[in-house]
């Protein structure tokens, strides 16, 4: 009977309450359903970034780091914003190389319009602008915090990143967003296994001292990492807390929290009461949060 009522819940996802928990699977939670998460999609097409020479320091997994500024967010050195216009639209100028199939440059459009229905933010082809987004392919997938100046460059592989989830995951970080699972207040969500880590890349699990912008944690973010992020053997590297089983990183677009931040950061007031119901669902908002 046990073993009938086991096999029922794997195949329908359920479990019931008078049973222990290790009676059942809990399904989502093994390596091999992470094969589409944001952080495995990343850490396969990375592998081999660092061989050329003009390869960014790229540090947590995809974010580059200026040269010179190695030890500190650049966010933190000079304003890193995008510019708000007088309408009250930001206006961000961008660049697509032709080095994209017209299916991946499909795919990246619908990136940058993904952000025009529920933020003030406008992604819009470059003129003449200084400042703009440069989405290359080059080695990986990878993007600096924030804007840096000039064209910088938006890393986008063919050979592995032209998922709509890694465009809007590197876009949020090109406007001045980190990883979830570096968040300031994470140890009261998450418990990072650093035994279970590939040598050499502890470093991107490193917390940061973040303005949370009055936000929840939040598992479901497109910025968050996978159960198995850099695991060296197949075990969790990150564990919810207190519950283990919550699935993590599975993100297949922005969730309401993500869209709420770049609300919140870039003060698209006329947006901010598409967001109230996601922001006060009857749960206290956790620490705030931040992203530069």
């Amino acid at each position: 009977q046990v073993l009938q009522i086991h096999m029922f819940c794997c195949n329908h996802n359920y479990s019931f309450p008078y049973f222990p928990e290790s009676v059942f699977c809990f399904t989502g939670n093994n390596i091999e359903d992470d094969d589409f998460s944001v952080s495995t999609l990343l850490e396969k097409a990375n592998a081999n970034l660092g061989e050329n020479l003009d390869d960014p320091l790229v540090m947590f997994g995809d974010i580059a780091v200026p040269t010179g500024l190695q030890n500190a967010d650049p966010c933190t050195a000079r304003g890193c914003l995008w510019n708000k216009d007088q309408d009250g639209n930001v206006y961000i100028p961008y660049s697509i190389s032709n080095q994209f199939s017209q299916r991946e440059r499909s795919i990246i459009v619908r990136g940058l319009e993904s952000f025009h229905g529920s933020t003030c933010l406008r992604f819009r082809l470059r003129q003449r602008e200084r400042d703009f987004v440069d989405i290359q392919s080059r080695s990986g997938c990878w993007s600096f915090v924030g804007r840096i100046g000039g064209g910088q460059v938006v890393s986008l592989s063919r050979n592995g990143c032209v998922f709509h989830q890694i465009v809007q995951h590197e876009l949020l970080h090109a406007l001045g967003f980190n990883h979830e699972q570096t968040r300031s207040d994470r140890d009261s969500h998450v418990r990072i296994l650093l035994e279970n880590v590939i040598r050499g890349q502890e470093h991107n699990f490193r917390k940061i001292d973040t303005n949370n912008l009055g936000t929840p944690y939040d598992y479901n973010s497109v910025m968050h990492y996978g159960r198995f992020a850099f695991s060296r053997n197949r075990e969790p590297t990150i564990v919810p807390i207190p519950d283990p089983n919550v699935e993590i990183g599975r993100a297949t677009e922005m969730s309401q929290n993500d869209i709420l931040r770049v609300n919140r950061l870039y003060q698209c007031s006329e947006y901010f009461f598409q967001n109230l119901a996601f922001t006060f669902p009857g749960r206290r908002e956790q620490n705030t949060r931040g992203r530069f």
